[in-house]
Order: structure tokens, then C-alpha cells, then sequence
């Protein structure tokens, strides 16, 4: 049994900027941990990738991973060396789980039902694909994305997602650690950083929204400050003033 923690913080820093309403705006950003399940099974796909491409530079991998409780699914379609064994896959796929760090009842990394589905891929889309000497190399999936550089942070990413995503890195890299402050947190957590923008830039944060899953019994109270001190760490230094305001979801079973 694990519970589940939402936590929430109001923050200006600077000078207490006044904020002006011609040009006033929020925007939040949502990011998820290495243990969500989304990631995991992103996680043990693209192993799986990596198996493929480490034993043959052109092997063509379509894998989809279902995760679950206490279940691991690989499907999908493939052209590579026999070398890459089903037995090899699913130790693979044990790997990328124990090394998320999940080895709990409902989840774990030695007991989990794991199966591979991953058969030969079509020749239908085979013929779709390969380039021939009149057709250039096809994509066996298609779509369109967008995306900016923002020179709102060193790493130009937009501010309200740098710090979400930094928030739950360094979660996780404490608890790879040992680290005391995040003591009885385990894998799957979420962060959401909302920012105040005055005139196209950021000028604070009205809240910052932490959901960590934890083990069974951890003192709420504690919880908070610790979580507290580590986004007061994580967000800019500059004078930095944090108003908090904490909300707790019921435990559930994870």
C-alpha cells in the first residue's frame, strides 16, 4: 500500500514586482516522473529499441509496452537478429523497471507477470518502408509536432516546464541517493508550476503542485516541509518568498 500527497505552494520572488494588468498572464506546466506509468513503459520501449539497434544498426522496431499492476506487455513488430531473444527482452524490460526503482506489492520489478508479444514485421509494411532504386525509405508512422526555444531559461526551455521537470529530477536523484529528504518517497510523481508572465516574461510563481506516491503511513506534516525545502532549492534564489498552501488526496493502492 502507498498513499498519494498533493501539495501546493504559492511563490513570488525579486522585489515584489508589481504586477501590471495590460499584459498579465499564467501559464503552467505539467511534468511527470521516471515512475508514472506513461514513462515506464516509454522506458522499457525504447530498451528495447536499444537492444534491437546495438545488434543490428538497421533493425526496424515498432514496440508498444502495456504496464499495469504487477504485469509487463511487449507487442508490436519487428526485423532484427535472432540474437535479441524474447528471454533477453524481458530481462531487459525487469532491468528498466528495477533501475526506476520499482520493487513493491503491486509492482515489482522481480514479480511482475512480464510477456513479449513482439513478432516479424509485415512484409506489407516492410515493402512501405525500405527504400528500393525508385523510392526513397519510407516512415512506417507519420505526425506533426511543434515546439520553440525560449530564452527564458540557460537550457531554453519555457520557464514553467524547466522547473517542473527540475523539481521532479531532483526528487529523483535524491532518492537514487538516500537522500533523508525524500525519505519513503517512491517512484511515480507529478509536478505542475504555474508563472506569472507581466509583459511577455516571468515575474513569479502564483503555485507550485507536487503529487508523490509514498510509502503507507509518512507524516503528512513532515512530508510538507521536506518537499517545502526542496522546491525552495529548485526554484530561482532571487530573493525568493513562498506563501504555502498544502491539499492531501486519500491514500490509494498503487
Amino acid at each position: 500500500m502507498q498513499g498519494t500527497s498533493s501539495v501546493s505552494f504559492s511563490l513570488t520572488w525579486g522585489n515584489g514586482t508589481i504586477m501590471r494588468k495590460d499584459g498579465d498572464f499564467l501559464f503552467t506546466s505539467e511534468s511527470v516522473s521516471e515512475g508514472h506509468p506513461d514513462k515506464v513503459a516509454d522506458r522499457i520501449s525504447d530498451t528495447v529499441l536499444d537492444a534491437y539497434l546495438a545488434a543490428d544498426p538497421e533493425a526496424r522496431v515498432a514496440c508498444e509496452t502495456l504496464v499495469t499492476t504487477n504485469r509487463i506487455v511487449l507487442a508490436g513488430e519487428v526485423r532484427g537478429p535472432a540474437s535479441v531473444t524474447s528471454e533477453k527482452l524481458i530481462e531487459l524490460a525487469r532491468e528498466a523497471v528495477r533501475d526506476i526503482g520499482y520493487d513493491q506489492e503491486g509492482f515489482s520489478w522481480r514479480r511482475a507477470d512480464a510477456s513479449n508479444y513482439l513478432h516479424a514485421q509485415s512484409a506489407d509494411i516492410a515493402v512501405g518502408v525500405d527504400s528500393t532504386d525508385d523510392k526513397d525509405e519510407g516512415a512506417g508512422d507519420q505526425g506533426i509536432m511543434f515546439g520553440y526555444a525560449s530564452n527564458e531559461t540557460d537550457t531554453l526551455m519555457p520557464a514553467p516546464l524547466y522547473y517542473a521537470h527540475r523539481i521532479l529530477h531532483t526528487m529523483r536523484d535524491l532518492r537514487r541517493a538516500g537522500d533523508a529528504r525524500v525519505a519513503g518517497l517512491q517512484p511515480d510523481a507529478k509536478s505542475q508550476v504555474t508563472l506569472r508572465y507581466v509583459n511577455g516574461r516571468p515575474v513569479g510563481a502564483t503555485s507550485v503542485v507536487i503529487s508523490t506516491q509514498h510509502d503507507e503511513g509518512v507524516d503528512q506534516a513532515d512530508l510538507r516541509q521536506r518537499l517545502l525545502g526542496l522546491t525552495r532549492d529548485v526554484l530561482p534564489e532571487a530573493g525568493c518568498r513562498l506563501k504555502t498552501n498544502f491539499t492531501r488526496t486519500p491514500p490509494v493502492c498503487s
